[in-house]
């Protein structure tokens, strides 16, 4: 008996042992698998475009702003007051449009929104002075992002202020003795300037200075005289906190910016493709022909949307037989972002549209700009034909007159006034919308452009 319980013990450990074993095998292999497994060429290019498309539309980045160390470093400390330390605060980010304010404020917010005690305690409420056109709108809009929608019903307040002092009650926490922060940001700050009285901004600037609350108000705008546009009770309660965005970027840190825009970040799912990407991310931002694009680019516009835009443009090029952004994608995307729309516009046209606006330019050198309208254009025309003309075709009036409505559809010439019921349409008086150049392209770029037409065009301009 004891022989065979001692048996069992002995079969027992052996059975363990194996089953220890077999059990770290399988986990070790089921490891080794999961670190040789790979997403697909395909999977990793979709990932990668889905990641830098999110970045570039969303003014969104990885990395601290480059050349706005100290602006962000301020931005950071105010905020992180309000949301820490319950700190109320106002201040405004002036910069011209594309300078980076909204991709400055995101990328604070969203350092800040990773801090353990601030992510789950703190509130946002984004406004738009180009949506939220009035206070009422303003206030339905700050209510919905608040979710206090269900709180407020049907009630009926006295003023705008009653009904955000109510808003920012019902933020309280259990105890009534602390409220959560609301970081409030205005986009386009200057037209809530525009708004009757000011209220909206009277009161969460009231606030921001008062302990009702822990508040936060961010303005975003591209005014340098916004303050000039504020009411004195409104500018009084304001901070006048100010962080100017004013670009003294180098090309040296525009393209360390080109080459972070298009990295993909280090936590990518499949570390192979990342790392072959960053590689040829700073391979192509080293080119010769791609400095060149950048540095017109940089010549030209500081500005982050338009960078944003011909990175977006690249982007779309890459393919899974092409799986990273070559010089060639780039080239590419530069003469893209700096083809002129209405010069495209005036490849479609039709001959005789071509050749009123030929005449409209004649005109515009002989009377120095002066408007001009049909009838003397029509009057040009009919001179071109008599004289010079033997291809083009002698059209009729009414048909003369549908070309030239077609180009005001186009918006290539415009009326200097308002139309009249008085004035004829033949002598209503328009402007053309395209310069000598543009004109002069059209014509040598115009697919079986009549001789004669284009020894006009450039018998105009002489």
């Amino acid at each position: 008996m004891i022989f065979h319980k001692s048996a069992f013990v002995f079969l027992s450990c052996i059975s363990f042992t194996f089953e220890t074993q077999t059990s770290k095998a399988n986990s070790a292999m089921s490891k080794r698998k999961s670190r040789e497994s790979h997403m697909t060429v395909g999977q990793c290019v979709s990932q990668a475009q889905k990641v830098l498309r999110q970045r570039f539309c969303h003014q969104e980045i990885s990395t601290p702003p480059v050349g706005l160390e100290s602006q962000h470093k301020h931005l950071l400390e105010l905020l992180r007051r309000t949301a820490v330390h319950g700190e109320s605060n106002s201040v405004l980010i002036v910069g011209p449009r594309g300078s980076g304010k909204t991709m400055l404020l995101n990328y604070v917010l969203k350092e800040l929104l990773q801090e353990k005690d601030v992510k789950s305690n703190i509130m946002l409420v984004r406004l738009n002075g180009l949506l939220q056109t009035d206070d009422r709108i303003a206030l339905k809009e700050i209510t919905r992002q608040l979710n206090l929608e269900n709180v407020v019903g049907d009630k009926v307040f006295g003023s705008f202020a009653e009904n955000l002092g109510f808003l920012l009650e019902a933020l309280k926490k259990g105890d009534r003795s602390s409220s959560r922060p609301v970081i409030f940001v205005l986009d386009e700050f200057d037209l809530f300037a525009h708004h009757k009285n000011q209220t909206l901004l009277y009161n969460l600037l009231d606030v921001s200075q008062s302990a009702q609350a822990p508040v936060a108000v961010v303005g975003l705008t591209c005014r340098l005289d916004v303050l000039e546009l504020l009411e004195k009770r409104v500018k009084s309660r304001f901070s006048h906190r100010q962080i100017h965005l004013l670009s003294s970027m180098g090309f040296s840190q525009y393209l360390e910016m080109v080459r972070s825009q298009l990295s993909v970040p280090l936590d990518f799912p499949d570390s192979k493709f990342s790392d072959e990407w960053n590689a040829s991310v700073k391979k192509l931002c080293e080119d010769k022909s791609v400095e060149e694009v950048l540095r017109k680019h940089f010549n030209s516009s500081k500005d982050f949307r338009s960078l944003h835009l011909l990175l977006l443009l690249a982007l779309g090029r890459v393919t899974v037989s092409n799986p990273v952004i070559r010089p060639v994608d780039l080239l590419e995307a530069g003469r893209w972002s700096s083809v002129d729309s209405k010069a495209n516009i005036l490849h479609g046209v039709s001959i005789l549209e071509l050749c009123l606006i030929i005449a409209m330019k004649h005109l515009n050198d002989i009377y120095e700009g002066e408007p001009f309208n049909f009838q003397m254009v029509h009057n040009e025309f009919k001179k071109f034909i008599s004289r010079k003309s033997h291809t083009i075709h002698n059209f009729e009036k009414p048909v003369v007159i549908k070309a030239f409505e077609h180009l005001q559809q186009l918006e290539l010439i415009r009326p200097v006034e308002a139309s009249s019921a008085k004035i004829q349409k033949d002598y209503q008086l328009m402007k053309l919308m395209l310069d000598h150049t543009q004109v002069l392209e059209a014509v040598q770029r115009y697919p079986q452009c009549p001789t004669d037409v284009r020894q006009w065009a450039t018998s105009a301009f002489a």
